[in-house]
């Protein structure tokens, strides 16, 4: 023990932790060591591209950054860009009240 405080308290059965004075607390919370204390970093894993056995590294890059060019996928999407364009937004119908006033009243209380 080093003093009579810390005498008492442990008398009285009080947890070192959770009293702020004490080093234990000091220690729980993070308190003090601001000089060289940073979080360490974990490695983040790196994806490997190998090259397959028919097609070189170079090839597949190239295939994974190529765009479809399915006739039947462009006409759909031209199709919806249309009907987007023609159709008003359901915005417009969430900011309107409704008309009918019964709904806004409370129930009569009995």
């Amino acid at each position: 023990m080093s003093s009579s405080k810390c005498r008492q308290m442990l008398n009285q059965r009080k947890k070192p932790a959770k009293l702020m004075w004490t080093q234990a607390w000091r220690r729980l919370n993070k308190k003090g060591k601001e000089e060289g204390g940073s979080k360490r970093r974990t490695k983040r894993t790196v994806k490997a591209q190998k090259a397959i056995v028919g097609a070189s590294l170079d090839e597949l890059k190239k295939k994974r950054l190529a765009k479809p060019t399915n006739v039947a996928t462009q006409a759909a999407l031209k199709e919806v860009k249309n009907t987007q364009k023609t159709k008003p937004h359901a915005s417009n119908y969430a900011n309107k009240k409704p008309d009918n006033k019964a709904t806004n009243k409370r129930p009569a209380k009995r």
